[in-house]
């Protein structure tokens, strides 16, 4: 019976030992108190051992020491593990944490004290199995510890117990498990105590209790809770659910499914052939199968998503399969509906820029026996139209040229929307009727209730050529550069891209290339024009452009400045003439030369520069006068933005600057500019001098416009003068300045220079 004993308890031990060892190692939040509880336990398991294998009374009392203090650290580690695994909170009851720690402490203290006072217990020897066996006997410290360990023993049966009745049945497997564990224990542990056996053999039920611990707090899954749980979660999915046995026939399906394959729950005798007729072929036998379909025409559309999975038991063997059936229909109609969006113009349903050019590519590329053309179709002043008569009249208009094209374009032709008021079409050649089109536009009227517009259309058209690699933006773009061609007031609406405006963006393209390396190497150079009084003494010069080119030669500024103000590097050039004039005043000034020099600023200078601040740097930079660098402003840029290019002449004349304008009498609001513009000279239009030898009128005019400046202390300056009677004549009406070719073309710095100043006797008075 010892020898029995001892080999049941050894093994116990050896278990508690590997559940120590993987709960320390199991990650879960528990595994250090389930440790603790099967460590704790180990301690009365390896006492009893040695009481049972101990053949003196000094080694049974250690053994017996080492179970009693063993007991008490085991309760205590149960008491925890339950206060921990059941969630019980002690906030408002702390203390009994701290009396049960109190009570174990003062107990193993009264175990080490009993060698001495020997009020716990002592032993007495008898006969188990032929051989010595020491048995305890009790005395009040040894009640004192029973008490205690019965009793924390009973807070632990307590908690169980209060955690098995308050959870959920499907939850309490766990804790009726434990807590029938504790019972049986606690029972056998008694009846050892009320029949003085001389072996213990509850430790065994407390070593298995130890072991339930650690099965229950790590390794323990809810099965049933897990079959029950998923059993609803299918039942509740949205999606229809078929489970199938081995030979194919339908075993179970939740309520999506049974309404799907149009069957009652329980009756599935029905639903292999009935799925079938509906969503045809399934792959009943292929294990991974995949499908979508689609049911139905038109917006009743409905959309399926078909999946098969087989099911296999622990040995990979097939028992059966299930099918989900997914109804995609809102997804899909979303996607399509997010794609219709990204595809499509929200105010006029045509193609977006993008799937446009997408879908001409893909066409002119699959259909390469046809020909083709693309077309930029542009509502001339479009936006004057959403200011003059308001949004909803210009979104009328945008509507009304889309149904034009659907209605007058053939069926094979693709359009689309490119940018706010322009449209991009491809269109067979043979389908395009010009004349037909041109009629349609010359009465392209929008009416609106009372309001009624004619809108003007212009179209740019790009012939695609064989083999044509061209981007189809390119394409639009080179169509849109046909339709510059067309004034708003030209009888024509459609102008075709051809070579000759091919050749003029090439070469548009390679002399802006060439700019940097122009103003690098100087290539472009200051000319000067002299400016005169009516005395016929010089006063200043204006700076005017020239291209010394290497390959071509002198370039005239008519080949290249209407080139750089339509790209804006015009910008760059004035930038470069701003400086050139710097430095030739700064030249001047070293020499005693008192002269100034007009510089011209584009109206497009504004929008790429701080203009400003770019020719003050310079004149800080050169230490110049700022009133000898004279700043010439066109009449038609005042007339734009004319508040802020107001702003900017009033700070250039605070700085000291002279601020002439240019071209005076091209506008129509000439003079109702001139009462709020602060300027100082008044370069009259030359136009009005070629229109004087035919039209005494003209005359009148400039007299008036000469007496008005000087009325409004204005120089007034006259530019074109050719002939000497145009200078006297000017010069008889009291025009103070002059500039023209009668005094001299523009020349070079330094024929200016030898021309001017030397006859001047060097300097200009």
């Amino acid at each position: 019976m010892r020898f029995g004993a001892a080999i049941a308890f050894s093994i116990l031990v050896v278990m508690l030992l590997i559940s120590v060892v993987a709960a320390r190692l199991s990650r879960k939040p528990m595994g250090k108190w389930v440790a603790f509880v099967n460590a704790s336990l180990m301690i009365p398991v390896i006492g009893n051992l040695i009481i049972i294998v101990s053949r003196t009374q000094d080694h049974s009392n250690y053994g017996y020491y080492t179970y009693f203090i063993g007991m008490d650290i085991a309760v205590y580690s149960l008491f925890r593990f339950a206060l921990t695994y059941c969630e019980i909170k002690l906030k408002k009851a702390k203390w009994l944490e701290y009396a049960a720690y109190a009570l174990i402490i003062g107990d193993i203290l009264q175990y080490l004290l009993n060698p001495v006072y020997h009020q716990a217990f002592s032993t007495e020897m008898l006969m188990v199995d032929a051989a010595a066996y020491y048995r305890i006997i009790p005395y009040v410290g040894q009640s004192f510890h029973r008490v205690i360990c019965y009793g924390l023993f009973l807070v632990v049966i307590v908690i169980m117990t209060y955690k098995w009745r308050k959870t959920p049945k499907i939850y309490s497997e766990k804790y009726s498990i434990l807590l029938i564990s504790l019972l049986v224990t606690g029972g056998i542990e008694t009846y050892y105590i009320v029949s003085r056996t001389p072996i213990d053999m509850s430790m065994m039920g407390f070593a298995i209790l130890g072991v339930l611990v650690y099965y229950f707090a790590i390794v323990y899954r809810p099965v049933r809770l897990l079959d029950r749980m998923l059993a609803s979660v299918v039942s509740d999915m949205p999606e229809a659910l078929f489970f199938f046995d081995r030979s194919g026939e339908c075993i179970w399906a939740n309520g999506p499914g049974c309404f799907i394959a149009g069957v009652k729950e329980g009756s599935y005798d029905n639903v292999k052939s009935n799925l079938e007729a509906l969503f045809g072929d399934i792959g009943f036998d292929d294990p991974e199968w995949s499908n979508n379909v689609e049911i139905g025409e038109g917006d009743d559309t409905k959309f399926y998503n078909l999946d098969t999975r087989r099911i296999t038991d622990e040995t990979n063997n097939t028992t059966g399969m299930l099918l989900n059936i997914h109804d995609n229909t809102e997804y899909q109609r979303e996607l399509m509906k997010q794609m219709y969006n990204s595809t499509h113009d929200a105010l006029t349903g045509l193609y977006a820029r993008e799937y446009l050019c997408e879908c001409i590519d893909q066409r002119i590329k699959s259909d390469v026996d046809s020909k083709y053309l693309v077309l930029y179709v542009n509502i001339v002043n479009f936006n004057i139209i959403n200011d003059v008569f308001g949004s909803k009249f210009s979104d009328l208009t945008l509507k009304h040229m889309a149904d034009f094209m659907r209605t007058n374009l053939s069926d094979t032709s693709i359009y689309g929307k490119i940018s706010a008021h322009t449209f991009g079409l491809l269109v067979k050649k043979e389908n395009f009727d010009v004349e037909h089109i041109e009629e349609r536009l010359n009465n392209f009227t929008i009416s609106d209730d009372n309001l009624e517009h004619h809108i003007v259309i212009h179209i740019g058209v790009y012939e695609v050529e064989p083999d044509d690699e061209a981007d189809v933006n390119l394409m639009f773009e080179s169509a849109r550069l046909a339709t510059s061609r067309l004034r708003e007031d030209s009888p024509e609406h459609i102008v075709y891209y051809d070579d000759m405006l091919r050749d003029e963006i090439v070469y548009d393209q390679l002399i802006s290339n060439q700019l940097q390396d122009a103003i690098k190497e100087r290539q472009m150079r200051p000319y000067l024009q002299p400016i005169v009084n009516n005395e016929g003494t010089l006063v200043g010069a204006e700076a005017l452009v020239r291209w010394i080119h290497p390959d071509d030669g002198y370039l005239s500024p008519a080949a290249f400045i209407p080139v750089f103000e339509k790209n804006g590097l015009i910008a760059e050039v004035d930038k470069y003439m701003w400086r050139c004039a710097c430095e030739i005043l700064a030249d001047w000034a070293s020499r005693g030369i008192d002269s100034f020099i007009s510089i011209n600023i584009s109206p497009k200078d504004f929008y790429f520069l701080d203009v400003v601040k770019e020719i003050k740097s310079l004149v800080d930079e050169f230490e110049i006068n700022p009133a000898k660098l004279r700043i010439e402003i066109t009449e038609t840029l005042m007339m734009t933005d004319s508040d802020d290019r107001l702003d900017i002449v009033a700070k250039f004349r605070q700085m000291g600057f002279i601020v002439e304008i240019d071209d005076f009498g091209s506008g129509y609001s000439s003079f109702n500019l001139l009462k709020d513009m602060p300027v100082d000279v008044l370069k009259i239009d030359m136009k009005f001098l070629v229109d004087s030898d035919r039209n005494p009128r003209s005359n009148t005019i400039i007299q008036n416009i000469i007496n008005m400046s000087e009325d409004l202390g204005i120089v007034s300056l006259t530019e074109g003068v050719e002939t000497f009677e145009q200078y006297q004549k000017l010069a008889g009406m009291g025009c103070k300045l002059f500039q023209g070719y009668y005094f001299s073309r523009p020349v070079p710095v330094e024929d200016f220079e030898k021309d001017w100043f030397r006859r001047r006797g060097g300097s200009a008075v």
